[in-house]
């Protein structure tokens, strides 16, 4: 059928998923080292947004990808997707901030909580199957195990647990207000939209929203910190990881959501999942962050509770065979 997309080369495939993984666990690194530095988190964040729009920019400038072609109803009805990706965003870089990069990963696989029940709770109403919904008892007990320490009982790093909840909510009002505008916006091809595009507005979006969150949570104490972290590890250093974190982030991004835009959403989400796998045992090895027994037993069962509840939501979307005759 001519109007069918092409299937894509699982050569191209693979060499999305990993520059999806590389550039995400270069990130993750970077960010870790960026926030070890400095505690200005808001700032970090904000810097790393800019970063990309820098590099989108220079591709729209220099005629190498076209340049969105967006009205002010386009615009206005992206804002949404903006502030939520801006929460997301700021909401995983304080996590990891203020607590371990494995630790936030693990509270992070919960996810498919917060989007199912903002599936029920926000309009039009996403159903999954029961089985779904039943895969969400791993996904938090893993998560609770996880955090029960040998001999010392619960023991959870209180604001890296709810800055990643909100970082997890936000992600989820994201994606359930986000989805229908930019399939809107990516079906009509004069307003050169693609996934790349989708993702750079987005970011940019998301860079306007954290600019008045740095100025108001950050800005008066910006330059002492900034001048006592330049003491300490020097300004090349910081600037270096800030620079590098940003980069790695828009990369990882971008890729990932090409991914999304070939395969579908379910095989995306599944993939995600086993990127937390790699991410976890990399910054504990490189932050000599501890992995009790209970973690590393609880962060299995939630990831798997994650997996199985991509797959199990997948089944929603079966459409049935047509009888033939």
């Amino acid at each position: 059928m001519s109007g069918a997309k092409a299937k894509s080369s699982p050569l191209k495939l693979f060499a999305l998923v990993v520059a999806w993984y590389v550039g995400n666990t270069a990130y993750n690194v970077y960010n870790k080292k960026a926030t070890n530095m400095i505690h200005a988190h808001w700032f970090i964040a904000c810097a790393q947004l800019a970063v990309g729009i820098l590099w989108s920019l220079i591709l729209w400038g220099t005629g190498m990808r076209k340049a969105p072609a967006l009205n002010a109803s386009d615009i206005a009805s992206c804002a949404p997707i903006g502030l939520f990706a801006c929460v997301a965003h700021a909401g995983s870089v304080l996590a990891m901030g203020v607590g371990a990069v494995s630790f936030a990963q693990i509270v992070k696989a919960c996810e498919p909580v917060f989007a199912a029940v903002i599936g029920l709770a926000v309009p039009p109403m996403d159903v999954k199957p029961l089985l779904a919904y039943a895969m969400l008892i791993p996904i938090v007990g893993g998560v609770g195990l996880a955090c029960v320490k040998e001999g010392k009982g619960i023991d959870i790093n209180m604001a890296a647990f709810i800055w990643a909840s909100i970082a997890n909510a936000a992600a989820a009002l994201k994606g359930k207000l986000g989805g229908s505008v930019t399939k809107k916006l990516e079906a009509d091809k004069s307003k050169n939209m693609d996934s790349a595009n989708v993702y750079a507005v987005m970011n940019i979006m998301a860079f306007l929203f954290t600019v008045p969150m740095v100025v108001v949570a950050e800005l008066p104490t910006l330059k002492s910190e900034w001048d006592h972290a330049a003491e300490k590890h020097g300004s090349t250093a910081i600037i270096t990881n800030i620079a590098l974190s940003g980069i790695f982030f828009y990369i990882y991004n971008e890729f990932a959501f090409a991914f999304t835009g070939e395969v579908g959403a379910v095989t995306s989400s599944v993939l995600n999942t086993a990127k937390r796998v790699i991410i976890i045992v990399v910054s504990a090895v490189m932050f000599s962050e501890p992995m009790e027994r209970n973690t590393v037993i609880g962060s299995a069962i939630a990831i798997f509770g994650t997996f199985a509840y991509s797959l199990a939501s997948a089944k929603k979307h079966a459409a049935p065979k047509a009888k033939t005759h």
